[in-house]
């Protein structure tokens, strides 16, 4: 049900349906963008049916239980609504709760950290670590606003290894160039989260069909950067308004670096050491001595 969209799968369903369920696909088909902020019992309410039927419901379409129903319909939200429109739905969502726009964005990127803790695995954490210190070279790439995270591993991952090419995604026709001397011996780590970059989906599918190991950090396990990943790296992105939370995909970021940096402990040390006299003499950074003014 993966490769089908949500919405044709429940239009697919209607005539299968009973006349509650009815109502409940016929409100997701028309308003799915206001069902994903709503309890079982809450979308009961407003569909007029009960609880159990939105459950039932949940269940006939392929769902263990309506929670991953909901999870879905926020995948098809973060894929299928404009930018204008995640403001409207983001904007709708913090008008009705009682908080302040910091207090309820804060609390939701925290919420986001618990929730990639809790789902993300740490078997594939650690082979991602492995992949990332056997790798002749390692590539990163990551489109649009994930150029951030791309170039904070690269930053951090330049001091701990020896070959690391962020490419550079300003020009599309001009990917290629920078990747095509790839080979199985390098490794392809692509970073894209919703609305997904086709730059980064499409340089991953180049790596991946030349015979490269690919890492994908992404949202989900059903994010078309999966299909051409190796390993896959998932934390939550959800939706604050036509901004994407980053929060917890650079918590799992720095993890890694920290996971590489314990392994390659003396190494960076000695690296460290060194770049500590050249920032010194060329006064990278401000002297922590505090000037005393009269």
């Amino acid at each position: 049900m993966e490769e089908i969209d949500l919405l044709d799968t429940i239009k697919y369903k209607i005539p299968e349906l009973s006349k509650g369920q009815k109502r409940i696909a016929k409100f997701l088909i028309e308003d799915y963008d206001k069902a994903i902020y709503l309890t079982a019992s809450k979308l009961g309410e407003v569909t007029g049916v009960s609880e159990s039927t939105v459950v039932r419901f949940a269940i006939e379409l392929g769902f263990d239980g309506y929670p991953k129903l909901q999870r879905a319909l926020e995948e098809l939200v973060k894929t299928k609504l404009t930018a204008s429109q995640r403001i409207q739905v983001s904007s709708d969502r913090i008008e009705k709760s009682d908080k302040s726009i910091l207090k309820a964005v804060l609390e939701s990127d925290s919420e986001r950290i618990h929730n990639t803790l809790n789902e993300i695995d740490e078997e594939v954490f650690e082979k991602c670590a492995d992949e990332i210190l056997s790798a002749e070279r390692v590539y990163i790439f990551g489109g649009r606003s994930s150029f951030a995270l791309a170039s904070f591993l690269h930053f951090y991952l330049n001091l701990m290894i020896n070959d690391v090419a962020l490419i550079n995604s300003y020009a599309s026709t001009e990917i290629f160039e920078q990747i095509y001397k790839m080979d199985n011996n390098d490794l392809f780590i692509g970073i894209s989260f919703p609305r997904y970059s086709q730059r980064t989906i499409k340089a991953m599918e180049y790596a991946h069909n030349h015979g490269v190991s690919t890492i994908a950090v992404t949202d989900c396990n059903i994010s078309p950067m999966v299909k051409y990943a190796d390993l896959s790296l998932t934390a939550r992105s959800d939706m604050v308004s036509f901004v994407d939370s980053l929060v917890a995909p650079l918590s799992v970021i720095n993890a890694l670096l920290v996971r590489i940096s314990v392994s390659k402990k003396e190494a960076l040390i000695k690296n460290l050491d060194n770049l500590e006299r050249i920032w010194n003499e060329y006064q990278v950074y401000t002297s922590n001595t505090r000037k005393k003014y009269i």
